[in-house]
């Protein structure tokens, strides 16, 4: 019983350590799911309760499986698992019933689980956890309780701290597409071979008051006594997607210049602050200086945003706007604002406000190139 015992803390342990750990690297990755969650739930009141929500539930996981993985105040950390188990696995349950979200984000981006999977994935975990709940009177009480609490305090400050690096310069980490390196237009092909989604298209006619529905092969095109209804589109397979599928970047004047900015011989600045009316506007000024400096120095400048084109107006500075989807905005650097640097479609660095580069560093750090 012993060595069950101890494989089962050790399964639980690593699991839930991991899950902290990752969730921790890239903390505003959690706050974005929290965020997907709330709206498709239409609790959007919740939203700011979104970031406090990620770093308790990535504290009490780490916490939960430090404790029972080293058999630190195990019988506490038990009970938080057995916990955070009751309220997750029935979630995760009507998560994978009605599906409002395709990827339940317990594990970050650096591993993709769909909600079924991850349902699965906790009935999995309730067999060894409810065995330790049961059994945890059986362990024997740990001598030095001060200590041993001690221990968990220091272990948990430090993972908090973590977290909140993170938070300020970028996941240690980067399990994203855009990472350093990336050659972007590489990342946008479609290998050889590959298909993409398949959806079957029918047509709604309508004809002396009765609808039918019409395939593609069969729909009165000729027909004048049928009167179109609308269409719809179903998908039947999901086919290859690649890494980077939505990288698209338009000017205020509703121009394309993704190409222009990924073809480009000189080294190109992104500027990316997903919106601007959630940022810093001592961060957004520091910000503009680099692009004074960018433009005066052969180097391409663009502020990239989601945000409306009447935020936009507010800004008459000389500074070159475009627009992309938030979405991508939030996928490209996890920070508001943050800085991307291409050179010939490659990405050669990648900043948060916090650690961008002075402007005679960026020369230097360019010329290093």
């Amino acid at each position: 019983m012993k060595i069950l015992k101890y494989i089962c803390r050790l399964f639980i342990g690593v699991v839930f350590i991991f899950s902290g750990t990752i969730k921790a690297i890239d903390p505003l990755g959690t706050v974005y799911k929290f965020q997907d969650y709330f709206q498709a739930f239409h609790l959007g009141f919740l939203k700011e309760l979104s970031l406090p929500l990620t770093i308790l539930l990535c504290t009490l996981e780490f916490f939960a499986g430090f404790s029972v993985m080293f058999n630190i105040r195990q019988r506490a950390g038990i009970v938080i698992v057995i916990l955070l188990m009751a309220v997750f696995t029935p979630l995760t349950f009507i998560l994978a019933l009605t599906n409002p979200v395709t990827d339940c984000g317990c594990f970050g981006d650096a591993i993709h689980l769909t909600n079924w999977q991850t349902f699965l994935k906790n009935i999995v975990l309730l067999i060894p956890a409810i065995y330790l709940f049961i059994s945890r009177k059986e362990t024997a009480p740990e001598s030095g309780k001060i200590r041993s609490w001690i221990k968990l305090a220091i272990a948990s400050a430090i993972f908090i701290l973590f977290i909140f690096y993170n938070l300020r310069y970028l996941p240690v980490i980067d399990f994203l597409p855009y990472k350093t390196g990336t050659f972007i237009p590489g990342k946008m092909k479609m290998p050889e071979g590959s298909q993409g989604d398949k959806y079957e298209t029918t047509f709604i006619y309508e004809k002396d008051g009765r609808k039918k529905e019409f395939t593609l092969s069969d729909y009165p095109a000729n027909d004048s006594t049928w009167k179109f209804v609308e269409q719809k589109s179903i998908l039947v397979s999901k086919g290859y997607q690649p890494p980077i599928h939505d990288f698209s970047i338009t000017t205020v004047y509703n121009e394309d210049i993704t190409q222009q900015i990924l073809s480009s011989e000189k080294p190109t600045l992104l500027m990316i602050s997903k919106k601007l009316e959630e940022a810093d506007p001592e961060l957004l000024r520091s910000g503009f200086n680099h692009g004074y400096y960018c433009m005066g120095n052969m180097i391409n400048f663009y502020l990239v945003t989601a945000s409306g084109s009447d935020e936009v107006k507010h800004y008459s500075n000389g500074i070159t706007f475009s627009f992309a989807d938030e979405t991508t905005l939030k996928t490209m650097v996890r920070s508001n604002p943050g800085y991307i640097l291409l050179r010939k479609g490659r990405i050669i660095g990648k900043w948060s406000w916090a650690n961008m580069p002075d402007n005679k560093k960026l020369s230097e750090f360019l010329n290093q190139q």
